[in-house]
């Protein structure tokens, strides 16, 4: 990722320290590229969701983890980007969080391109 100069505005929220097989596809504009994958052989944590608070107010979320769909049905991860949501939208936050139901396994697979788990 590449984040503000100095992380100026930016706050980690979640970080992991990747595997190496995690940069199998080649430099990209959306991939690997050189520093990470220094960082990734030296055992670096990355930062995986980050807040950003702009100067004069503006709030900004980012988070890496939306490509695995199944990763809705937990609990945390919903609460996660709904938290997130809240936040940037100035919403206040309720105690223990922002309210979610867990989706069934067929709203889960609703409307899905891909062919349905087993």
């Amino acid at each position: 990722m590449r984040f503000a100069e100095g992380m100026k505005g930016v706050t980690p929220i979640l970080s992991a320290v990747p595997p190496a097989e995690t940069l199998k596809r080649p430099d990209g504009l959306r991939s690997g590229n050189p520093t990470v994958r220094k960082a990734v052989a030296n055992g670096e944590s990355q930062t995986t969701a980050w807040a950003f608070e702009r100067p004069g107010g503006g709030r900004g979320f980012g988070f890496t983890g939306g490509h695995i769909h199944n990763n809705w049905a937990h609990d945390d991860y919903r609460k996660l980007v709904l938290n997130a949501i809240c936040w940037n939208a100035n919403v206040e936050i309720p105690n223990g969080g922002a309210p979610s139901k867990t989706p069934t396994r067929e709203e889960l697979d609703a409307n899905q391109d891909e062919p349905k788990p087993k």
